[in-house]
């Protein structure tokens, strides 16, 4: 019994220091410790990790199998916002009304969004008053607001949103409707992604050049300000800025952004996943990859 405990005991140190951050020293081994840790995981997932500085250096697994966006759909919708503010349609300080009111995609069809079912509960005291559009783009990007990205989508026209991450190469992106359109949900219309297209719009957000520098500059500071942090940025050092936006339904956990390393370097990750109902524990591994990837990045 002894015997077969020290040798478990010996390998569990062995695939510890085998993946131990510290001695990852190229791509290919920075790979198979992500592997390594999705190997332990009941789902599905896909990753796609891009340095900003060096973009020879990225890792794609599974980066083109389709995951149900969750609430990932709402940056592309944020940078539609800042597309159609550039175009002179508003300014993105311009007021409009909430309303809880919105149509279904299938036949029109009236629905409602429910407080209770809401990750942001503010914006539901002041329906039918104004609030920027600014606010609305704000709290949906940090708080996950449903009611504020079904006005915003309301505003801007989901295919809109879909045509303009076209125009970025994102090929697989679809926003078709806004949140909680059971009926849509019911007939498999659901928003879509891939890990390769998040990736993509990522990768734009961070080079100043996607819309305007001011653009930019102002969607990844609101990204920054995201409120959840339990996968990206969870095991990252103190301090450590990340523009990320999230995104969970029922056995689907999502996790999206930039992170930027104290030395100046900085690099995209995407991480998805979906058949998973362990949420704990892909929160756990994707906390974990994000911080092998940091410490890849740092010394690379």
């Amino acid at each position: 019994m002894y015997k077969t405990s020290l040798f478990l005991s010996l390998c569990i140190l062995l695939f510890i220091s085998s993946c131990n951050p510290g001695e990852i020293a190229t791509l290919s081994g920075l790979e198979t410790a992500i592997k390594s840790r999705l190997s332990t995981l009941e789902g599905d997932f896909a990753l796609a990790y891009k340095s900003l500085d060096d973009p020879g250096k990225k890792i794609l697994i599974n980066a083109d199998e389709r995951f149900h966006a969750a609430s990932t759909m709402k940056t592309p919708v944020m940078i539609e916002v800042y597309k159609q503010a550039d175009a002179g349609r508003f300014d993105v300080r311009d007021s409009i009304t909430i309303i809880n009111e919105f149509k279904s995609i299938v036949d029109g069809s009236p629905f409602s969004m429910e407080v209770n079912e809401d990750s942001e509960k503010d914006l539901y005291t002041n329906l039918n008053k104004k609030v920027s559009i600014y606010h609305l783009t704000y709290e949906m990007i940090t708080r996950s607001s449903n009611l504020a990205t079904n006005v915003l989508i309301d505003l801007l026209d989901a295919k809109k949103v879909t045509v303009t991450m076209r125009s970025l190469g994102a090929d697989s992106i679809e926003v078709l409707r806004g949140v909680e359109d059971i009926k849509a949900y019911r007939q498999g219309l659901s928003n879509a992604t891939t890990a390769r297209d998040l990736m993509i719009i990522f990768e734009q957000l961070g080079s100043d050049t996607l819309i305007s520098a001011r653009a930019n500059k102002e969607m990844i500071e609101i990204l920054k300000d995201q409120k959840y942090n339990d996968m990206i940025p969870a095991l990252l050092p103190e301090g450590t800025e990340v523009a990320h936006k999230t995104g969970w339904i029922t056995n689907v956990h999502h996790d999206s952004g930039i992170v930027y390393t104290k030395n100046g370097k900085r690099f995209v990750f995407i991480f998805l996943s979906k058949n998973a109902p362990d949420r704990e524990a892909v929160l756990k591994t994707g906390a974990e990859i994000s911080k092998i990837m940091y410490d890849f990045t740092e010394k690379k």
